[in-house]
Order: structure tokens, then C-alpha cells, then sequence
């Protein structure tokens, strides 16, 4: 073999790699994507935080209590209502159609929040 065609070689190697690593890439960016798909709402200091998520059609939403009070999340037209969530506790809604969903804490009404589904 001459040089020039280990050169040849070595780059046509070197290319499938670039390749391989590349596509590689592309499917994680292709998760990435679809984890963003998900909302995530923090409950502390009696507030909802972000109050206002927008999310894609077939998004979960959780909520996480990292407030020392317990807390609810009940939606205002009755789609969604978790039970009572102590510190830490989680609760999750996957939104199957568009629009836009008010929210409130049902132990402190005047907690609210607001989820809209694109």
C-alpha cells in the first residue's frame, strides 16, 4: 500500500467516525427534544413557579411540593385534581388536547397557576 492510499485510508476512517458521531448526536438532541415536550411546575413559598406553562399536545406536566405546607393541584373546569402533596411529593397530568387549563391549590385557593397546550 502507498502512502497516499494509507492517507486515503485513514480519512475515509476517520469520516465514517465523523459520521457515526454525528448521528450519535442527532438522537440525542431527538430526546432532548421530546423531554422539553414536558412541563415542570415547583410548589414553594405558596406560589406555582413557572405560574404559566406551555407545553406541546401529549405533554405531562408534574408538579413538585418543595414547600414545608401541604398543597393541591386542582384544575378550575374539574380535568385534572391531585390529592393533598407533602414535601417533596409529586403529582403528574398528561394534557391529551389543546387549550388552556387555570389551576389553584385547593388548601390555599389563592395559589394559581395556568397550563396551555399547544
Amino acid at each position: 500500500m502507498t502512502r497516499k492510499n494509507v492517507w486515503i485510508a485513514g480519512v475515509a476512517v476517520a469520516m465514517a467516525i465523523a459520521m457515526m458521531v454525528l448521528e450519535g448526536s442527532r438522537g440525542v438532541t431527538a430526546n432532548a427534544q421530546s423531554s422539553a415536550a414536558a412541563g415542570e411546575v415547583t410548589i414553594d413559598n405558596f406560589s406555582f413557579g413557572p405560574q404559566t406553562v406551555t407545553v406541546a399536545v401529549g405533554a405531562t406536566v408534574t408538579w413538585i411540593n418543595k414547600d414545608d405546607i401541604p398543597h393541591t393541584v386542582v384544575s378550575t373546569d374539574g380535568v385534572f385534581k391531585s390529592k393533598v402533596r407533602d414535601t417533596d411529593e409529586k403529582f403528574s397530568y398528561t394534557f391529551s388536547k389543546a387549550g388552556t387549563y387555570p389551576y389553584f391549590c385547593s388548601v390555599h385557593p389563592k395559589m394559581t397557576g395556568k397550563i396551555v397546550v399547544q
